[in-house]
C-alpha cells in the first residue's frame, strides 16, 4: 500500500472569509506563496467535514477526476487576536493546529448547467462517486463545480459521507440507496453511467481506500467525543466505502432510473 502523499504547509497571512459557504470557509495564504480556501476543524460540523472533504476530494482524483490539491494547513494561536469580527475570531482561535486546504483557482468561475462544458463520461463519474459516498451537495442549487480553463474541477465534498455523525449503524447506512442522485446537476448529461460505474469500481481499488483513510490525521479522528477508537474510526470508514462498492450495481440502477425519470 502507498501512502497519500499530501503536503503540509503554514498559514501565513488570512486574507478573506469566504462568507457563501455556511462554515464560514477563507482565503489564505501559506509559506509556499500560494494561495488556499482553508476549511477550519473548528467550523460547525468539525473534524468530520474535513475527513469527508479529504476522503471525498482524493476519492474523485483517484477516479481520473480534476480536484484542487488538497493540503494540510497549520495554523498558529496568533491568528484572530487582530481579527475584529468576534465571529470570525472565535473561529480562527478554535481551529488552532491542523485545518485542511484546497489550493484556489484563480480566475475559475461557478458551474453553469447551461454554458459550462462537460462531456457525458465525467459527468457520469461524478454521479456515480457522489452516490457511492452520499454527497447531498451536488444540485443545481450549489453545484460544488468550478470551470476553470475549460475544465470541471470538484470542490466541497464536505457534505458527504454523512453517516459518520452516527457511527453505531454505519453497516446499515453502507447499504442504503442514494435517492437524492435524482436532484445531482449532472444527471441529465450522465448518459455513460454504466461505463462510469466500471472505471469507478476499477480505480477504487482496496489498497488506493485503504491509502486515503490512513493519511486521515490522528487528530482528527480523535476528537474528543467518545466512541470507537481513531483506528477502530479508520476501519469503519474503510468497511463502508467497500460495502458501497459492493452495491455499486444497485446504486447505477437507481442513477439511470433517476436520469430516465427526469428526461
Amino acid at each position: 500500500m502507498k501512502d497519500l502523499d499530501i503536503r503540509k504547509v503554514n498559514v501565513v497571512r488570512y486574507v478573506t472569509p469566504l462568507r457563501e459557504g455556511g462554515s464560514l470557509p477563507a482565503l489564505v495564504e501559506a509559506d509556499d506563496e500560494f494561495l488556499y480556501v482553508i476549511k477550519f476543524r473548528g467550523a460547525g460540523q468539525g473534524p468530520k467535514a474535513l475527513i469527508a472533504e479529504l476522503i471525498g476530494g482524493e476519492l474523485a482524483r483517484a477516479c481520473g477526476l480534476l480536484v484542487p490539491e488538497l493540503v494540510f494547513m497549520t495554523l498558529d494561536e496568533s491568528f484572530g487576536r487582530s481579527e475584529p469580527d468576534e465571529e470570525i475570531q472565535d473561529l480562527l482561535r478554535f481551529s488552532i493546529g491542523l485545518n485542511l486546504g484546497l489550493h484556489y483557482l484563480s480566475g475559475s468561475i461557478m458551474y453553469d448547467p447551461l454554458a459550462s462544458p462537460v462531456d457525458a463520461l465525467t459527468a457520469s463519474k461524478v454521479v456515480i462517486l457522489d452516490s457511492l459516498i452520499t454527497n447531498i451537495d451536488r444540485t443545481y442549487k450549489n453545484p460544488n463545480l468550478l470551470s476553470w480553463n475549460k475544465e470541471l474541477w470538484l470542490i466541497d465534498h464536505g457534505a458527504s459521507l454523512y453517516f459518520h455523525y452516527n457511527m453505531e449503524n454505519w453497516k446499515s447506512h453502507a447499504a442504503k440507496s442514494f435517492v437524492q442522485v435524482k436532484d445531482h446537476v449532472l444527471l441529465a448529461r450522465a448518459s455513460e453511467l454504466e461505463a462510469a460505474a466500471n472505471q469507478v469500481q476499477t480505480a477504487l481499488t482496496d489498497d488506493k481506500i485503504s491509502g486515503i483513510i490512513q493519511a486521515i490525521p490522528e487528530v482528527w479522528l480523535d476528537d474528543g467525543s467518545g466512541g470507537p477508537s481513531a483506528d477502530e474510526r479508520r476501519s469503519i470508514y474503510t468497511g463502508y466505502l467497500s460495502l458501497r462498492l459492493s452495491i455499486i450495481d444497485s446504486l447505477l440502477n437507481e442513477a439511470q432510473d433517476a436520469r430516465k425519470g427526469g428526461l
